[in-house]
């Protein structure tokens, strides 16, 4: 993704985080009509509300339900084709598909599984998912790193201990996750880097009323070991306090889960 990207998401980051603080939770009103309609269908969708094989209301229908145009309804429902949700054929309609058919890699379709009030299926794929891939590119990373980059990993580890609230603390966090694809070179691990920015997303609203103060040391102090391994080219330590930095967070999130 590069500089850019990385920024990009970054500053999507921190606007998700602000927003969910100032909003209690609730996103606020899209102000692209199209993004709008795509978003409470997509939420509508993973939520169950049109369970897979049914048809979704016909366009006149949405039009009226959202107060838009034609044009922002089929924009919409491109929208969701391409991310695999529905399936529109002509003289037939549009019906759901079936959730083993959603792309689960697109960054909306996991907000959404995220904002769902008891996500416990999707919490326990999203971290099987990181654990096979993130603790392998810890390792990588550390036969790769050179001082420059042990060193950003480090200051990123100062941000979260050093972090006056939590959306601060969520960034560095993510970063912290994000460079570390990056130092393994492989692009295709590197890619993966939305997984980790939604998974630590989700972290954040799960655990909104915990003791932050306390509980950022610890985790900074088990990334600063994670920082300290890629430093000294110790790639089996690497992984191993990598698979430990995302089991907390999953027994964490799967607490939080459970109560919601």
């Amino acid at each position: 993704m590069g500089i850019d990207g990385t920024q990009k998401s970054s500053d999507w980051l921190r606007h998700a985080i602000m927003n969910f603080i100032h909003s209690g939770g609730r996103d606020e009103r899209a102000s692209n009509h199209t993004t709008f309609v795509v978003d409470q269908l997509g939420r509508s969708i993973v939520a169950g509300e049109y369970p897979a094989g049914t048809m979704i209301p016909l366009d006149p229908d949405l039009c009226e339900m959202f107060g838009v145009s034609r044009t922002v309804v089929r924009e919409a429902k491109k929208t969701l084709i391409a991310k695999g949700l529905i399936q529109s054929k002509a003289k037939v309609g549009t019906h759901v598909r079936a959730g083993d058919d959603w792309n689960m890699f697109d960054e909306d379709v996991l907000m959404w599984h995220a904002a769902q009030k008891n996500p416990t299926q999707f919490y326990d794929e999203l971290f099987e998912i990181r654990m096979i891939f993130e603790p392998a590119a810890a390792a990588k990373a550390a036969t790769m790193a050179n001082v420059v980059d042990s060193a950003r990993l480090t200051q990123l580890c100062d941000d979260m201990e050093s972090a006056r609230d939590r959306a601060a603390f969520a960034v560095a966090d993510y970063e912290f996750h994000k460079q570390i694809l990056k130092l393994s070179r492989n692009r295709f691990l590197h890619s993966l880097g939305d997984m980790v920015q939604t998974a630590l997303y989700s972290l954040f609203m799960t655990e909104a009323n915990d003791a932050f103060p306390q509980s950022k040391v610890d985790v900074a102090r088990k990334h600063r070991v994670i920082a300290t391994a890629i430093a000294h080219g110790e790639a089996a330590l690497a992984r191993a306090a990598m698979t430990e930095v995302i089991s907390d967070s999953f027994n964490r999130t799967r607490v939080r889960c459970e109560v919601r």
